[in-house]
C-alpha cells in the first residue's frame, strides 16, 4: 500500500507544472513579431518592375488637431537596411521636438532580385561593362522615383512637396549625387552616405564639371557624411580614396551653391564603410530638419 502511494506522487510529480513556468512556456511556443510604431507598406512598380514602400507616419498624425499640418518627407534608398535605422534614430529627437516630425518613406529594391542586383542596376549612372551585373540604370530609377513615388506620397498623405529630403547611402549616397546634378529642383535637402564617387573611374566628376560649365545655381541644402577609414592610404580599410573623393565633390560643387551654408561635410573618426551611415543618417537629418532657431 505504501509502495502504490509512492508511486502515485512521483507520476502526478511528473505530470504538474508550476503556473509560473506553465505561462512562460505558453508565451515562449507563441512568439509575436516586432511592429515598427505608425508604419505600412504600399506596392508600386516601375512597369515590370515591382517594388515596395515603407512608409512611417509621425506622431500625431491622425489627431484631430495635426488634420491640416503637412510634414516634410524623408526618402531613403536602400530601404530594407535604412528604414530600420532612420526609423531608430529619429524617433527621440522627434519625440522631444528637437527636429522636424516627419513622413519617412523607404524605397525597396525590386521585389524578387536575389542580392544587391537591383541596387546596383538602379543606382549605377553608367553602364560599365566589367560588372556581371546589369548597371547603368539610374536615370530610369530617377524617372520612377519622380515620376510615380513622389506623386503617389503626396497625393495619399499630407506630405509638404517643398520639403523632401533624400537620404542614400554607398551606392545610393552616388545615386543621390546624380538627382543633385540633373534633378536639383525634386528635393530641399540631401543626405549622402560615404557616397561611391569611384563608380566607373570617377565619373560623377564629369557630370559635375559639366552642370558646372552651366552656371546653374542649387539651392538645396547637402550633408556628406563619410567614414576616416574610407581611404586606401594611410590606417584605411578601402579600396578608394572614398573620404578625398568627398572632399574634392564638396570642393567643387560649391560654386554652384546659392550659399556655402547650405554645404556640410563631416568625416567620422574610426568609421568605416560598414559604420559610418547610421552617424550620417541622423547628423544629416538633424542638420536639415532642427527645429532650433526656426
Amino acid at each position: 500500500m505504501k509502495n502504490w502511494l509512492f508511486l502515485s506522487f512521483l507520476l502526478a510529480s511528473s505530470l504538474s507544472v508550476s503556473p509560473l513556468f506553465a505561462n512562460e512556456k505558453s508565451t515562449l511556443q507563441q512568439p509575436q513579431g516586432f511592429t515598427i510604431p505608425r508604419t505600412e507598406m504600399v506596392k508600386i512598380s516601375d512597369g515590370e518592375r515591382p517594388y515596395e514602400l515603407y512608409i512611417k507616419l509621425p506622431k500625431g498624425y491622425h489627431q484631430q488637431k495635426n488634420q491640416l499640418r503637412k510634414y516634410p518627407v524623408i526618402y531613403l534608398t536602400d530601404a530594407m537596411y535604412t528604414f530600420q535605422v532612420v526609423s531608430g534614430a529619429t524617433r527621440y529627437p522627434m519625440n522631444i521636438n528637437s527636429i522636424e516630425q516627419a513622413i519617412i518613406v523607404g524605397i525597396s529594391w525590386e521585389k524578387g532580385l536575389r542580392g544587391d542586383r537591383s541596387r546596383v542596376r538602379d543606382y549605377t549612372i553608367s553602364v560599365d561593362t566589367s560588372w556581371k551585373k546589369v548597371t547603368g540604370g539610374a536615370e530610369r530609377h530617377s524617372e520612377f522615383i519622380a515620376g510615380k513615388v513622389i506623386p503617389l506620397v503626396e497625393k495619399r498623405y499630407r506630405a509638404d512637396a517643398t520639403q523632401r529630403l533624400y537620404v542614400g547611402n554607398s551606392l545610393g549616397g552616388l545615386f543621390g549625387s546624380y538627382f543633385l546634378l540633373h534633378h536639383p529642383e525634386l528635393f530641399s535637402g540631401y543626405v549622402l552616405g560615404s557616397p561611391s564617387f569611384w563608380w566607373d573611374k570617377g565619373l560623377i566628376f564629369k557630370h559635375l564639371s559639366a552642370v558646372n560649365q552651366r552656371e546653374i545655381s542649387i539651392n538645396s541644402r547637402i550633408f556628406i557624411g563619410i567614414g576616416e577609414l574610407e581611404t586606401n592610404s594611410g590606417k584605411g580599410e578601402s579600396n578608394f580614396d572614398m573620404t578625398g573623393d568627398a572632399k574634392q565633390f564638396i570642393k567643387q560643387l560649391s560654386p554652384l551653391m546659392v550659399s556655402p551654408e547650405q554645404l556640410k561635410l563631416v568625416v567620422f573618426d574610426e568609421a568605416n564603410h560598414q559604420t559610418a551611415f547610421p552617424s550620417s543618417a541622423i547628423q544629416g537629418l538633424y542638420w536639415l530638419l532642427k527645429t532650433e532657431g526656426k
